[in-house]
Formats: structure tokens, sequence, C-alpha cells
């Protein structure tokens, strides 16, 4: 099979080697992947948000799979343009896509599909701006409407801040606050099966403590050692299957990850949000842990076979992934400072984000830089793992967190005392 990737971040360099783990791949192209993944796989410098240059590329190679990272370019329809090329694509169409695109149709979808999520209010004016604050009070949950690279969301107790965050769009979806903690849980769906994959929880804000700016995630883990011990089946009754039929009822049926963010309440499963690919860094510990080959899952994803795919196998390994972070991010990420150390890292997966190549010498190109993603048979000797290798990396000025799943190995290894 001959399968091209989209995308160049730390997810898209943990799906290439995963791949190219499955026997039946014979050739792995990335547009336009990274100095890591180049490393693995035949890269091709062109724009991943021209359609039209994808689809040229991906006839110029005569690829039997394109898999679409990133979400930019799904909410742009590029799978419907590599579809009305007739390749088999795994990423929704645009159509499909603004599940992750539009907070306001998601919200739409789950209602209509009866999936459990907070009771929220759509907003284009100040008026209902206010009312929707006071209606749910603090903790206030704002969230930009469109894409907002993981940063369009404000969780806070300070109305001021509320009301600021979402005066900066002009369509905001305003919820209740959900208690109880995160979950990741992703669906992998051909429009009409879906197979749920393992949970992991990931970590938003920047600082130790859950403090600080949200991010796109700065580590994560799997699996959950204290999640309930059916949340796989409930979340694929509840949230999962329910939501492709809804889609295929909409004449738009869902083709490729559907991501959902749950919190697990009092009262139950609530979906905070969906995306529609792949999430970072969650794909960093849990594609690790994937038995299941992963070019044959998706290629059967994208031509309406899943029915016929067994369920998917996993290791019992622990997967722990930290990010290594660029100084000033997220509001201002410092790029272009050389990256050293990670040619010395042993026993851990480097998982490059935002790098480049000057002269030879790895340098920072964005606000993630690295996920490194330690493996182990306990979620404590994965995280030692993850933490000896990254701090073996040095890039000036740039921080990680210290904290990330610290609580549940702690919590796992008093059990297995």
């Amino acid at each position: 099979m001959k399968v091209l990737l989209i995308g160049s971040g730390g997810r898209e360099h943990a799906l290439a080697v995963a791949l190219n783990r499955d026997p039946e791949l014979e050739e792995l192209h990335v547009a336009p992947g990274n100095p890591g993944i180049a490393q693995i796989a035949l890269c091709h410098a062109i724009d991943s948000d021209d359609n039209f240059q994808v689809v040229a590329l991906a006839q110029e190679l005569g690829v039997d799979l394109v898999v679409i990272g990133p979400e930019k370019p799904l909410v742009n329809g590029l799978a419907d343009e590599l579809r009305k090329a007739d390749f088999a694509v795994f990423g929704p169409s645009a159509l499909a896509a603004k599940l992750e695109g539009s907070k306001d149709f998601a919200k739409q979808v789950m209602h209509d599909a009866g999936v459990p999520t907070a009771r929220s209010f759509t907003c284009t004016t100040k008026a209902e701006i206010i009312a929707a604050l006071d209606a749910f009070g603090a903790p206030y949950v704002v969230k930009h409407d469109g894409l907002a690279a993981g940063k369009g969301v404000v969780v806070t107790d300070d109305r001021q801040l509320a009301l600021d965050h979402a005066y900066l769009s002009p369509r905001v979806v305003i919820e209740e606050y959900l208690d109880g903690p995160e979950v990741s849980l992703f669906g992998i769906s051909d429009g009409t099966t879906i197979l749920a994959m393992q949970p992991a929880q990931d970590f938003k804000r920047a600082l130790d403590g859950d403090l600080g700016p949200n991010t796109g995630g700065m580590g994560a883990y799997s699996p959950l050692p204290w999640a309930p011990a059916d949340i796989v089946e409930q979340t694929w009754i509840q949230v999962l299957k329910p939501t492709i039929a809804e889609m295929k009822a909409r004449d738009t049926p869902f083709i490729g990850l559907l991501y959902a963010g749950l919190a697990l309440t009092k009262q139950g499963i609530r979906v905070i949000e969906f995306n529609a690919r792949f999430g970072d860094p969650e794909t960093q510990v849990l594609l690790p842990r994937l038995i299941t080959p992963l070019a044959t899952l998706l290629y059967q994803a994208a031509t309406g076979s899943l029915k016929n795919s067994p369920d998917l196998a996993w290791s019992p390994d622990a997967a722990v992934t930290v990010v290594l972070a660029a100084e000033g991010y997220p509001s201002a990420p410092k790029v272009g400072d050389p990256i050293t150390g990670v040619e010395s890292v042993e026993g851990a997966e480097v998982f490059q984000a935002g790098t480049t190549l000057k002269d030879q010498v790895l340098h920072s190109s964005g606000g993630r830089v690295l996920a490194v993603t330690g493996v182990g048979s306990s979620l404590e000797t994965a995280r030692s793992k993850a933490y000896e290798a990254i701090a073996k990396i040095g890039l000036r000025g740039s921080y990680y967190r210290r904290d990330i799943a610290l609580t549940a190995s702690l919590s796992s290894k008093v059990r297995e005392n």
C-alpha cells in the first residue's frame, strides 16, 4: 500500500511511525512533513492548505490512501477534492468537519442525536453574551465558534476575562461548566461503523497544577487506571455511535477520526467538544500502544469496510508524553533557536512538531516544539522514561510541565503495592 499523509506536526510524526509498522505499507509519503518525519518517510515540500497542490501530488505519486492530519485542510474541503479525484481518503468532508469547525454546529448535532453535553447558548451580540454569562454563572466557559488551534476556549472565574474573550469573536458558544475529570476518546469511522479507541487524558494548561493559559496540549498519558471500567463501551453507546448515525442521517457521513472530549461528571459522561482528526498530544500516547496495523485500519475506514475489521488490539503497556514548549508559548512563542540533545535520547520516542533544519542543525519553528513519549509496563516507568529523555534536550527559554501523569502514576503505584 502506498500512503500519503498530510501534515507536519507531532501528531503526523506519530502517525508516520505507526503507519510504518504496518507490513502492508510499501511507501509512505508525507506533505510537507518535518525534519523528524523526513528520517522515516519521503517528504514533499508543498502547501498542505492548497487543495490543488495536494491533489496534484497524490495523482503524481499514485497513492492508494490519503490520510489528512490537521483540521484546517479538512474544514477547507481537502477530503472532498481528493474524493472527486477518486482517492480513498481518511478524513471527513468539509460539511462533516464542521463538527470541529463550528462549536454551534456540533451542539446542534449532539442535540439531535441525543448525545449528552453541557447546556449552552450561541451568542452573536453583547447583550446575548451578558445574558448567557448571567444564566450560568462562574466558572464561565466561553468558546469561539470557529477553529482556534486549541486556544479558542476560556474557562475562568473572572467575568471580565470571560467578556473580553467573548468579544473577540463574532459568534461564541457559552455553556455551563462541567465538573469532573476530562478524557479524550477517539473513534475511527467509515461513515456507518465506528470503532472506539482507548481513552487518554491530556493537559491543556501551560503550567504545573493546571495553572496558566490554555494551550494546544502540554502532555498526555494512556491508559487511565482511574477511569470507569466501561468508559469505552459507554462512550461508544452514548456518544460515538449516535453521532455517526446522525451525521449519516443528515447525508453528511463522517469518515475519519471522531475525537470526543469528555467530562466524567457526577451525572455521567458529557461531551465537551468534538474534533474531526487525531488529537495532539493524545495521538503520541495512543498510537505507540496500538497493535492493530494502522495503514490497513485507516484504509478500511476510507473504503467503507470497517464492519469486516476485528476489535482493535492494544498493548498493556502505558505511555506518557511530555511536550517541550518554546519560550513565550502560547501567546508569543519565540522561534529560530537551535535544539540540542535530540540525537542523544534513548529509551523514548521524540516526535518533532515545531522544528526546522538550518545548515543541518535542528531549530525551533513553532510553539510546541517536541513531544517526548515514554512507554513502559506501568505509568511510573513510562513517565520516568519520558522525563529522563526530555531532560537531555536543550532549547533556550523552553519549558515543560513536570506533573504530566503524576497523580495517576502515584495512585496506580499505591494500588499495585
